[in-house]
């Protein structure tokens, strides 16, 4: 009696006999797409092999099976199923097959993520931080102090959200000079460059973006939201120009700091025009304008089709149940198409226009990807907005996108096929 016991006890935990892979679909049969995410982060942490299904069923998991991985699938309403290993077979195959624009990549190893974010951060103010805590996955907070130090060497996958490289606060003065939040950010930000030995934020920042730059190019992973995206490669064109007005750094702006940009030194955008006037809200051309979306009702982009096989890298950014997505405004929202370099690969836009919502390139050894917007599921996000309860969004395509780049980087490199 204590045989059969033992007996049924050890199969039951897959010890006798394994039970195959877990299979966690991505297609619109998944209850929480985000947590899924978590999921496989955690199985990759655990050791366990992941396999990411390109264009199977909304971009599909594949996990080597464990009790402790299912369990956590039923516990966080993660819908996933145990298959065989002839199944599973029988899915690489349909998935390998030179006939459909599908392929494998398997993932080996969880990557070690930073949020770069300021004191008096609240995670709500970023939709990056909101979609790592929701799906579990861990991550460190760092901010100029760790950046200036050389910390990030330590991470394989650095967020920047709605930061302001430039050294202007966001040009944020004529709305909020006299709110204490801005009061606060900006004697934060002035106490920081001194304790870095920086007379001004501007040229603190001017560092800190440098210094990121080199972090891509020595193999690094950057994503970037919001004004994190133009403001950051602003500040690397304007490395050598004050284009702060005197109400952010004590003293004027260049006068000809047009001129002396260096758009050589930027990742992602050229030919830019910068917007002096510190009482406009914007800092350059770049961003695309309300006036230029129109109604809200018919504010949507479109992910582009890549090729699996060929084209693995792009077409994990943009894994998705669905290739039309819901728009949503920030600080930065969208991107002028004729600014971004030709090296640059566009992943979504708005068909019909010259607006572009979601971006990717290579620098040096590493990468980089822009993505548009604050708050995906959140349209119009205004400053002292309530967070957004990702509990009600677990299956937002435009949060998905967030995810795929948090995945990218344990991705096994393949050889290309050329």
């Amino acid at each position: 009696m204590v045989f059969y016991k033992t007996f049924f006890m050890l199969l039951f935990t897959g010890i006798i006999f394994p039970q195959g892979k877990i299979f966690i679909p991505m297609d619109l049969s998944q209850t929480d797409h985000l947590k899924a995410y978590g999921i496989t982060f955690h199985a990759l942490q655990k050791g366990y092999k992941a396999d990411w299904l390109l264009n199977y069923r909304g971009g599909s998991f594949l996990i080597d099976f464990s009790n402790e991985i299912a369990t956590e699938c039923l516990v966080e309403g993660v819908y996933s199923e145990n298959i065989s290993l002839a199944d599973a077979s029988s899915i690489y195959t349909e998935v390998q097959s030179e006939d459909n624009n599908m392929d494998v990549i398997r993932l080996e190893k969880a990557p070690k993520i930073a949020v770069y974010v300021p004191s008096g951060f609240q995670p709500w103010d970023d939709a990056v931080t909101l979609a790592l805590e929701y799906a579990k996955v861990p991550y460190d907070k760092i901010w100029n102090d760790e950046i200036l130090r050389g910390d990030l060497s330590k991470y394989d996958w650095l967020h920047l959200h709605h930061e302001d490289f430039t050294g202007q606060y966001g040009k944020f003065y004529a709305s909020f000079a006299n709110a204490q939040w801005y009061i606060d950010q900006q004697i934060a930000y002035e106490n920081n460059a001194k304790k870095n030995g920086f007379k001004k934020v501007s040229e603190m920042m001017k560092e800190i973006s440098r210094t990121i730059k080199a972090y891509v190019g020595q193999g690094g992973f950057l994503f970037a939201m919001c004004s994190a995206t133009d403001s950051y490669d602003i500040a690397l064109a304007a490395e050598n120009v004050d284009i702060c007005a005197q109400m952010y750094d004590g003293d004027p702006a260049d006068p000809d700091a047009q001129s002396k940009l260096d758009y050589s030194k930027t990742l992602a955008f050229t030919n830019f025009k910068l917007e002096m006037n510190p009482y406009v809200y914007e800092y350059s051309d770049i961003d695309i304008q309300p006036i230029e979306i129109g109604n809200m009702e018919n504010d949507y982009f479109t992910l582009f089709e890549f090729s699996a096989k060929y084209d693995p890298v792009p077409t994990m950014l943009t894994q998705n149940h669905v290739n039309v997505i819901r728009g949503f405004m920030g600080q930065t929202t969208m991107f002028r198409k004729n600014l971004i370099k030709n090296s640059v690969i566009v992943l979504a836009e708005r068909q019909g226009t010259d607006q572009v919502r979601y971006i990717h390139g290579n620098f040096g050894r590493g990468t980089f990807t822009f993505y548009g917007g604050h708050d995906p599921e959140d349209y119009q996000h205004a400053v002292g907005d309530p967070p957004t309860d990702l509990s009600l969004y677990k299956n937002s395509p435009g949060y998905r996108l967030i995810l795929n780049n948090i995945l990218f980087p344990a991705a096994t490199k393949k050889k290309q096929k050329t």
